[in-house]
């Protein structure tokens, strides 16, 4: 095989990589990757992120919260607003600092995102349930490598979902 003829079944598998991924993009987005039963796309994708970072964290304030997902904090503060206005998260006083306001998830929240969390599990399930366990792991590793790719090659730095 000709130097030519490797740089061309490179290409071909960049052109094809670049159509998956848009496929991929437009078809997650059509069944929003919302789950199963009672709780299919009853989260989005934004409040899941966020209650999830939120439960990672612990109390954490708007901005740290905004560095911590790579966007910024006028986006949390919209995005927050909902959530507390639903009960998903607490503003809770900050101990260290009687003037700031910390965001916490609360009871309802952490049961909230559990329940989103089993239902989008099980779709996964149904989705990969013919693939060997196997493929599954490794389908699992290289999504991850493909996102931490996205991430740092990110153009805009400090904005990231």
């Amino acid at each position: 095989m000709t130097t030519d003829d490797l740089g061309a079944a490179a290409d071909q598998v960049y052109d094809r990589l670049q159509y998956q991924v848009a496929l991929f993009a437009r078809r997650a987005e059509r069944v929003r990757m919302g789950g199963v039963g009672e709780q299919r796309n009853s989260m989005d994708r934004a409040a899941y992120l966020l209650l999830n970072r939120l439960e990672q964290e612990g109390p954490v304030g708007v901005k740290a919260l905004a560095q911590a997902m790579g966007i910024d904090s006028s986006t949390v503060t919209r995005q927050v607003a909902p959530l507390v206005d639903c009960g998903l998260v607490d503003r809770v006083a900050n101990p260290n600092d009687g003037r700031a306001v910390l965001l916490e998830l609360s009871a309802q929240g952490r049961q909230r995102l559990q329940e989103v969390r089993l239902s989008r599990q099980e779709l996964m399930r149904v989705l990969v349930s013919d693939w060997p366990e196997e493929e599954r792991t490794r389908f699992c590793a290289l999504l991850t490598q493909f996102n931490r790719a996205l991430h740092d090659y990110n153009p805009q730095p400090g904005l990231d979902d």
